[in-house]
């Protein structure tokens, strides 16, 4: 693999047949699990770019195929991923993890969706109808509830990923979009939706204080809304609320059980 040599082919196509090895080579990788696109490195999210124009590539290498299942038909650029049993994942139909995807073992996917450069951690569910859009990084232990949907964040290749972290718990029909980061152990109850800019505001002391693309560790989060000012009258605008903190005193599952009765959070 060729960091420079894909680099260089991204920003001028036509060096694409010349780094075709090096393309095709990275997203083995990913698929393997060698290389991710993004990591955390001393306490912080860091994207490689380079992996995510391997990606980009990739789409204008791989030529349209027609694959069977049974009775059902596919016809794409990108296989569905292989060998299952020997990675210990469990995907069940019509589930599909694409090929260019890691799954660590203990990783469950009902009929849900996986995309290419996404990386889930063991013990993570994918529950019914939920999406890990491309390049999204799913840490361990997390539960993505039915119909949530992970958006995928591929160009620019600077930008990050939408990222999840170890033992989250994300309601049904949350939606996470623009590289927005959960962290460690929070709870998003149902229909929670993050975006780059939506405002997530901490309700919990005397005084509100606001966060934006980022849901701080074990924190326990509702949708909302708040009151804005426009020339026509005033509406109310949707927000996130942090209404508590997991803590971290008890097991997790026994703490979730808790914020979601105490809290009167939706699952």
């Amino acid at each position: 693999m060729s960091a420079g040599l894909i680099d260089a082919a991204y920003d001028d196509l036509t060096r694409l047949d010349e780094a075709r090895d090096a393309v095709l080579a990275t997203i083995a990788a990913l698929d393997r699990g060698e290389l991710r696109v993004a990591e955390k490195v001393d306490g912080e999210w860091i994207v490689h770019e380079w992996v995510k124009r391997a990606i980009m590539l990739y789409f204008r290498i791989a030529g349209l195929e027609t694959w069977q299942a049974g009775p059902l038909e596919f016809h794409d650029k990108i296989p569905t991923k292989h060998d299952l049993a020997a990675a210990g994942v469990r995907v069940v139909p019509p589930g599909v993890v694409r090929y260019g995807a890691f799954c660590e073992p203990g990783v469950v996917v009902m009929p849900g969706f996986v995309n290419i450069g996404a990386r889930v951690g063991s013990g993570t569910l994918v529950d019914t109808w939920a999406t890990v859009g491309s390049c999204a990084q799913i840490g361990r232990d997390v539960h993505l509830s039915g119909g949530v949907g992970i958006g995928g964040v591929l160009e620019p290749p600077s930008a990050r990923p939408v990222i999840v972290e170890d033992g989250a718990f994300i309601g049904s029909r949350c939606i996470l979009v623009e590289g927005v980061v959960v962290e460690a152990g929070a709870v998003l109850g149902a229909n929670t939706t993050i975006t780059a800019s939506t405002p997530i505001i901490d309700v919990t002391g005397s005084v509100p204080v606001e966060h934006r693309g980022r849901v701080p560790a074990n924190s326990v989060v509702i949708p909302g809304t708040r009151p804005k000012e426009f020339p026509a009258g005033t509406y109310d605008l949707q927000c996130a609320l942090i209404v508590g903190q997991r803590t971290d005193s008890t097991d997790r599952k026994t703490s979730l059980n808790e914020a979601l009765r105490v809290f009167g959070v939706q699952a």
